[in-house]
């Protein structure tokens, strides 16, 4: 059986197909341009369905869900845990 051509991951409950090998952030560079940018930027952040903070270098497996949030709060968060 063959592998599909591309991974399904989702990035703030948005469904998207990405080749393989590609990363986290690539994932949020499909999804919106600018987002990607402001996470580069330090002001926006990536955590994973848990709310954890992720690599954005990791590469993306099929499944993976990511959603968006702001540096500040996920800084304030992991401050007070």
């Amino acid at each position: 059986m063959t592998e599909p051509a591309t991974l399904r991951v989702f990035v703030n409950g948005t469904a998207l197909s990405v080749d393989h090998g590609r990363t986290i952030l690539d994932a949020v560079r499909a999804f919106d341009a600018s987002e990607a940018d402001e996470i580069v930027a330090g002001t926006r952040a990536v955590t994973d369905s848990r709310g954890l903070p992720v690599a954005l270098d990791a590469p993306l497996a099929g499944g993976t869900v990511l959603r968006i949030v702001s540096a500040r709060a996920l800084r304030s968060a992991e401050e007070q845990g």
